[in-house]
């Protein structure tokens, strides 16, 4: 695998943000580390959840151990307009 597809989406889940015609949605694709445990990876997820208004779309698990999250949110106006959700440092 070269680098350029080693930070791609799955063909299946670019197909399913497309197909997302509403444009209410902002998606972010993650990739968890083989190191991370499942309860590490559901507690990240929580409170991205919690405090950022994340849902888990999808998940894969592959063979090495590492994982790939699909996530997304419904879209702010702050996000519409491209303002940042932290300040700059």
């Amino acid at each position: 695998m070269s680098a350029l597809h080693r930070g791609r989406m799955p063909a299946a889940w670019e197909d399913a943000v497309k197909s997302d015609l509403s444009d209410d949605y902002e998606w972010i694709p993650l990739r968890l580390p083989p190191d991370v445990t499942r309860v590490s990876a559901s507690t990240r997820l929580s409170i991205e959840a919690e405090y950022r208004g994340w849902e888990l779309t999808r998940v894969r698990l592959y063979t090495d151990g590492s994982r790939r999250v699909l996530l997304r949110r419904k879209k702010t106006a702050a996000s519409r307009m491209n303002i940042p959700e932290q300040p700059a440092q």
